[in-house]
């Protein structure tokens, strides 16, 4: 059985190799975010196949510190995008205050309500 789980933690741990390549040459943020995490992940899957196979009950702490730790990187990803320089932030469906062209005044004038004789 050891035999198998280090040739398994070995096959994950090539292909987060592969994963580290499309890091490097990524075409955009989200496809990298995205292999950061299949590389996390990845290395997990390893140390607890290799962990189990070597019987060491540490592995299983350390996986679960490395799996916490991707997860904070994707949510820190996420929560950078609106504020990343050069990035314009979301505009919110309420906020008016942006000027959309010569005529947006007028379009957004508030009418006025008719009165009982008009």
């Amino acid at each position: 059985m050891t035999a198998f789980l280090v040739g398994a933690g070995v096959l994950i741990l090539l292909t987060v190799l592969l994963g580290l390549l499309h890091i490097l040459r990524g075409p955009g943020d989200a496809e990298r975010i995205m292999a950061v995490n299949l590389l996390g992940t990845g290395g997990v899957a390893a140390l607890l196949l290799l962990g189990s196979a070597a019987d060491l009950a540490a592995a299983t702490d350390l996986a679960l510190v490395l799996v916490l730790l991707a997860a904070f990187a994707g949510v820190a990803f996420v929560a950078g995008l609106g504020a990343a320089p050069g990035r314009t932030p979301p505009v919110d469906a309420g906020d008016r205050s942006t000027d959309e062209g010569p005529g947006a005044a007028a379009a957004e004038a508030p009418r006025r309500q008719p009165r009982a004789g008009d």
